[in-house]
């Protein structure tokens, strides 16, 4: 006997910005319950158990720009930019015809802008704070030397001689919860520059609590702080985990940045309905 969906059932997307993987919701019509977004959006993110994502973006409606979004982290958390979920985010409503290839979309942190062309997404990014340069971190018995920038959602950046062997874990869950970031705490970047001046890089992400195969905001981070020292140029190119490169545009002056964009692609893996068995007992 097949089982039939129930009325709670919640149409999906599951899509991949270079191994960033996200669960998409066209939430215009307020399909889902205000009042429990944070335990929907954990549970669905529970790898083997549901869907599994390193996050969550909600599709909705705005005055402002052709759509609105929600980014929620795997934990349920709601924070304000993601660089690949908004590159995923743009792709997605332009395929639904929510958007044309050229849209803006509403986030916490203002109106950005996209342009997308085939599966290949550049995406406006917020304006970075004022940067920290090279300043002395102590954690668990050792000093790090490192680096920390704002774009959307805050950054530390150190560089490695060998990314291979660099602490990723360790390391990154101790920085994330340093008593220096408190108390939002801060995503951790281990970057290694490569003889052909393009950037290879890991990252701890708070909220994900754990190494994921791209971020995008890290991304950008990375390259500023570089640019910052000398040692990027834009585009700047990053190999992210997953294998994929990332391009970062920007333009510098003794101002700051200003003209920040990322570029990658953003890939529709799959379409599905949810069941009301995602949920966590």
């Amino acid at each position: 006997m097949t089982e039939t969906m129930t009325q709670a059932s919640i149409p999906f997307h599951k899509m991949s910005g270079s191994g960033n993987d996200f669960v998409l919701v066209d939430n215009r019509e307020c399909i889902l319950d205000e009042d429990t977004l944070g335990r929907f959006v954990a549970s669905i993110c529970r790898r083997k158990v549901s869907v599994g994502a390193d996050g969550v973006i909600l599709i909705e409606a705005s005055e402002r720009a052709d759509f609105k979004w929600r980014f929620f982290n795997a934990d349920g958390g709601e924070v304000e930019m993601c660089g690949n979920g908004g590159r995923c985010a743009a792709r997605l409503a332009y395929l639904k015809g929510i958007a044309g290839p050229r849209l803006s979309f509403e986030t916490k942190s203002g109106v950005i802008r996209a342009d997308v062309t085939g599966r290949r997404v550049r995406l406006e990014m917020p304006g970075p704070t004022m940067p920290e340069i090279d300043y002395a971190l102590d954690v668990e018995q050792e000093t790090w030397m490192v680096s920390s920038i704002t774009v959307g959602v805050p950054h530390v950046v150190i560089w490695v001689d060998d990314l291979e062997k660099s602490p990723v874990l360790m390391a990154g869950r101790a920085i994330r919860s340093h008593q220096r970031y408190a108390p939002a705490g801060t995503n951790v970047n281990f970057a290694e520059q490569l003889d052909d001046g393009s950037i290879a890089i890991r990252t701890y992400e708070r909220g994900v609590e754990d190494e994921t195969l791209a971020c995008g905001t890290g991304s950008v981070a990375t390259a500023l702080i570089a640019a910052i020292q000398g040692n990027a140029a834009s585009p700047a190119v990053l190999h992210t985990r997953g294998g994929e490169a990332l391009k970062v545009y920007f333009e510098m002056s003794s101002e700051g940045f200003c003209n920040v964009f990322l570029e990658g692609d953003a890939r529709v893996i799959y379409e599905g309905v949810l069941w009301e068995d995602y949920v966590e007992d």
